[in-house]
């Protein structure tokens, strides 16, 4: 399987202070964030190669997380028992870096439209970039999150981003990773995962949530490392996550879509501040 970071040499410059040994420039290894593409192959079981849905740039590691959150959030799927199996399959590279995910739905679930116009093909940067058409943007969730009674004291959001930096260990290592939190209504951190894309980081721990059987993801909150698009609060609502934070901005399109499912939706969360989009009343001050 591929890595999660790979070690390089650069050349270190230093204006500054001069950097070792009194020279400006020096050449040292340093950390870079993987970004491979994963390929997912969805379709019914049977003889023969399931039909490519997706392929998406990622940072290699919890695939299959991925791909079964990419498919709940598409709307492709609704539950694990959706899903018959799903397994990392060798691809073309040499050496193999297994980045192929293949799924096999139920029987009773219809395998997703292949026609290559309406493909998927996301980046690290964007997720939904791909898709064919206005309408292929929108999937309506099958929660009702605007029922969801959860409160959260705004203090116990102002300490989660820095539990969940404490937690980001490929960030350490590379500086170059998102990362998406699944915390208790507490502030009791559940799952993180992190990525090159924050999509795919969200899809991660979405995937995670599913295979653990533990959708709708009520009373919950998602807290992510970069700012709140409207992909990411969809992929929320469609995890029955009623709480969506982000520690930079939304984006309107995020905070119309957090108004229309009646979800609470945080941004710029930083130290003692934060600004409440929609749904302030779940935020106790």
């Amino acid at each position: 399987m591929g890595r999660a970071s790979v070690r390089r040499t650069v050349l270190r410059i230093d204006l500054e202070s001069g950097a070792t040994n009194g020279r400006p420039a020096v050449r040292r290894p340093d950390n870079l964030a993987a970004e491979e593409p994963l390929e997912i192959r969805v379709g019914a079981a049977g003889p023969g190669r399931r039909a490519p849905l997706a392929v998406t740039m990622r940072t290699p590691g919890d695939d299959l997380d991925l791909a079964i959150g990419f498919l709940l959030t598409e709307g492709i799927i609704r539950s694990t028992d959706d899903v018959r199996t799903a397994q990392l399959c060798a691809g073309t590279d040499t050496p193999n870096t297994y980045n192929v995910v293949d799924v096999v739905l139920a029987d009773d679930v219809p395998a997703p439209a292949t026609d290559p116009s309406r493909n998927f093909y996301t980046t690290s940067s964007c997720g939904v970039c791909g898709k064919a058409s206005i309408d292929a943007v929108r999937t309506r969730s099958q929660y009702d999150v605007a029922t969801d009674p959860v409160t959260v004291p705004a203090r116990t959001l102002a300490d989660l981003p820095d539990r969940l930096r404490a937690a980001q260990r490929g960030f350490d290592r590379t500086g170059g990773l998102h990362a998406a939190g699944l915390f208790s209504a507490d502030g009791e951190l559940v799952v993180l995962r992190e990525d090159v894309g924050r999509h795919n980081a969200v899809d991660k721990v979405i995937g995670w949530a599913v295979r653990e059987r533990r959708l709708p993801l009520a009373g919950h909150l998602l807290l992510v490392s970069g700012r709140a698009s409207f992909e990411l609060t969809q992929k929320a609502w469609m995890a029955g996550i009623p709480l969506l934070a982000a520690v930079s901005a939304p984006s309107t399109l995020a905070a119309e879509l957090a108004t229309e499912a009646g979800m609470t939706l945080v941004g710029f969360l930083r130290g003692a501040t934060m600004n409440v989009y929609a749904g302030d009343t779940r935020i106790k001050v």
